[in-house]
C-alpha cells in the first residue's frame, strides 16, 4: 500500500494483513507515507512492513514510525538475522519457488520465523504477476505455516479453495489487484473475497 485514501478503503474490507514495501527500488515504495496515514487501519488488521536485505536499524526505525505489527523479508536474510529480528517483532520469510528443490532452503528457518511465504522465482523481488506450479506445495513437509503469493488473480478463487495442505495459512495479493503499482482495485478485491466465500457458505 502506498496511498492514504486507498489504505483507508482497503481497511474496510475483511482482510487480516496490509503490507507496505520499504525497498527503494520497488515502484510500490511506501516511504512517502506518514504514521498518521496508517492510523485509519483498524486494529484487527496487522500492518506488515516488507523489506529486502535491510539492516536491523532501518527495519526498527520503520517499525516504530508506522507501528508495524509484522516484518516480511524478501531478500537473502540469514537464519541468524531472522532470529535476532524475531526477538522484537513477528517475521514472515519469503522464498522464491520454481521447483520442489527450492523448498530445501526453508528447513534452516524452521522454528526461527513465524510464517513462510512462497512466491514465484523471478529476477526481481516480488510483484511479477507470475505463478509457480502450486502442486509443488505438496512437497512441503515442514512445521511452519505458509502464505501463498505470486500472480494470484480473481480467476484463482476456485483453485485456492482446493488447496488442502494443513499448513496453508493464507494468500498474499498484489499486482493482479492493482490499478497501478501500490494502488489496489478495491472493487476487484471485493469481488474476489466474495468468490472465495460464496461456496463456503
Amino acid at each position: 500500500m502506498k496511498y492514504p485514501d486507498n489504505i483507508k478503503e482497503l481497511g474496510e474490507l475483511p482482510i487480516n494483513f496490509m503490507g507496505m514495501i520499504f525497498y527503494a527500488k520497488s515502484p510500490r515504495y511506501a516511504d512517502n507515507l506518514t504514521g498518521r496515514d496508517v492510523d485509519t487501519v483498524p486494529q484487527g488488521i496487522k500492518l506488515v512492513g516488507v523489506f529486502v536485505d535491510a539492516d536491523i536499524e532501518y527495519i526498527a526505525e520503520k517499525t516504530v514510525r508506522y507501528g508495524l505489527d509484522m516484518i516480511q523479508l524478501h531478500g537473502n536474510e540469514s537464519p541468524g538475522f531472522c532470529k535476532e529480528l524475531n526477538k522484537t517483532v513477528p517475521v514472515i520469510k519469503a522464498f522464491s519457488i520454481a521447483e520442489a528443490s527450492d523448498l530445501d532452503k526453508v528447513k534452516q528457518y524452521e522454528g526461527i520465523v513465524d510464517y513462510f511465504l512462497f512466491d514465484t522465482k523471478t529476477p526481481q523481488y516480488g510483484g511479477s504477476g507470475q505463478k509457480f506450479d502450486w502442486n509443488i506445495l505438496n512437497e512441503y513437509h515442514g512445521n511452519t505455516h505458509f502464505l501463498l503469493s505470486g500472480g494470484i488473480s480473481i480467476d484463482d478463487a476456485e483453485a485456492i479453495k482446493g488447496i488442502t495442505h494443513p499448513l496453508f495459512y493464507g494468500i498474499d495479493l498484489n499486482s493482479k489487484f492493482e490499478i497501478e503499482p501500490g494502488l489496489k482495485d478495491i472493487q476487484l478485491l471485493q469481488q474476489f473475497i466474495k468468490a472465495l466465500r460464496d461456496e463456503q457458505d
